[in-house]
Parts: C-alpha cells; sequence; structure tokens
C-alpha cells in the first residue's frame, strides 16, 4: 500500500514507520493520522512484523504535533472526524497488539508528546526535546500516558509548566530508554526492536495486555492476575514446547504424549 505523509521499512521483524511531512516538522495532520492508524492495523496482523519502531523525516523534529494550519482551515463535519480519529489513534498505539518503541529524532511538542507517551517506551539523541503544551492554550493532554514513564511529581511540573525537557533531563527521568547520538538513533532502535521481535509474538502480547491492565490496580490484586493468568489465558507454551531446542541440544528425548 503507497502512503503520503508515511514512509513504512522493513529491517528483518522489525517495521519502521516514519511520520513523512519534514517541511512542516512532521505535523500531524488528517491524513498523516489516518494513514498511521491504517498502517499500525496491517501491522498487528502481519505475522512478519515482531516490532514497531516509529520515528520522524529530516534531523529536526519527531513531531511539532497538531497541524494548526490545516485544523483551522478543516469544515466542521472534517474537524469533529479529525478529533475523533486523533483521540482513537493514541490509544490504538497504546494497545496495539505488537510493540511500538519511539525513535525520537529531534523536537516533540504537544500532540507529539502525547503520541510519544502513548508508545512503548522512547529512545532518544542529543536532538531530542519535548515539550507539553496544552497548558498553554487552556486545554489538557498526556494526563493518562505520561505518569506511566516519570511518575507523578515530575508528570505535575511538566504539564503544569509546559516548559521544554531536553534530551539530558528527558533520559534522567525516564521519559526515554536509551539515549544515543543521532547518527546512531535508528540503528540502536532498530537493535532493541530486534531483541524483542525475536521472542514470541503472543508472549510479547500477553505481557503488554497484562501490563495494561495492572494500571492502577494494588500490587496484590496485579499478583494473582498474573498467576492466574498464567494459568488460563497467558498460560503459554509448555516446558517441553518451550525448551525444545534446549532439550534436544543435551541429547534428552521429550517425554512420550
Amino acid at each position: 500500500m503507497s502512503y503520503e505523509s508515511i514512509a513504512i521499512d522493513q529491517q528483518d521483524r522489525v517495521a519502521i514507520i516514519t511520520l513523512s511531512r519534514p517541511e512542516v516538522l512532521n505535523a500531524l495532520n488528517l491524513n498523516l493520522v489516518t494513514e498511521l492508524d491504517e498502517a499500525i492495523t496491517q501491522m498487528e496482523q502481519d505475522d512478519g512484523v515482531g516490532a514497531i519502531i516509529l520515528t520522524g523525516a529530516g534531523d529536526r523534529a519527531f513531531s511539532a504535533g497538531a497541524d494548526i494550519h490545516e485544523n483551522r482551515e478543516l469544515a466542521d463535519e472534517d474537524r469533529e472526524k479529525f478529533t475523533a480519529l486523533r483521540t482513537g489513534y493514541t490509544w490504538h498505539l497504546a494497545t496495539c497488539t505488537k510493540p511500538v518503541i519511539g525513535a525520537i529524532n529531534g523536537l516533540c511538542y504537544g500532540g507529539g508528546t502525547v503520541m510519544a507517551t502513548s508508545l512503548d517506551f522512547l529512545i532518544g539523541c542529543e536532538k531530542s526535546s519535548f515539550r507539553f503544551l496544552a497548558v498553554n492554550y487552556g486545554q489538557m493532554n498526556a494526563t493518562w500516558s505520561l505518569p506511566t514513564m516519570v511518575g507523578w511529581p515530575r508528570v505535575k511540573e511538566l504539564l503544569y509548566s509546559g516548559r521544554e525537557v531536553f534530551a539530558d533531563e528527558a533520559y534522567h527521568i525516564g521519559l526515554i530508554n536509551h539515549l544515543v547520538p543521532s547518527e546512531q538513533l535508528i540503528d540502536k532502535s532498530v537493535e532493541v526492536a530486534a531483541g524483542i521481535a525475536k521472542n514470541r509474538s503472543e508472549g510479547v502480547a500477553n505481557i503488554k495486555q497484562m501490563l495494561l491492565e495492572h494500571t492502577g490496580l494494588p500490587l496484590e490484586e496485579q499478583f494473582r492476575n498474573e498467576v492466574s493468568g498464567r494459568k488460563g489465558r497467558f498460560a503459554g507454551l509448555s516446558v517441553e514446547e518451550g525448551f525444545k531446542d534446549f532439550l534436544e541440544r543435551k541429547g534428552r528425548k521429550p517425554l512420550a504424549s
């Protein structure tokens, strides 16, 4: 499938989605958000994809956020459609059955930060910076996604102030997992993603689902849910199936069924 506002590449089992509107700092317009949502859906259904990387084109921006010029010019009907889709696609990213890793190649502002904090985790470089700008125009966003990354006290400061968070601080507070030189950003992201993609997709998806379900629950309930899940819907493989190669290497024959 051909796209206008995003580009798709794949390295082995790692799919790479690039937001491709560098002339406007990869601002999020209706077409880009629509295409991104469609691409994520297709990758979820593709057994050849074990992990997804999301990055931005150019060396200036991951995404500057919503395309304000387009939003101002949209007809009321299209603006309502965009608002609904923009809300839905961030939740889709957060709950995607495949892990989605953000490679933050430049500034990440406004709606870009909502998108980024919806992802499983982020990898950054010296050009990475973040601004949660909604407070500047009397709005709010990322109140549900940012706390899972950096904790309440820092969330409050960043969302209340809308100040810029540069790469070193972002790494220090846990907003990004790895901080590497910009020329190594994609290679590092692919390396990390490939390490995930080599595992069984069902196992990764089950862990992600359990983590999502655990959010906000008491610790004991999380513990009991995991115990129950391991016996039930997230049972996974038997020892014989899961360690087949190991058992064969050690010269031990599988047990008779």
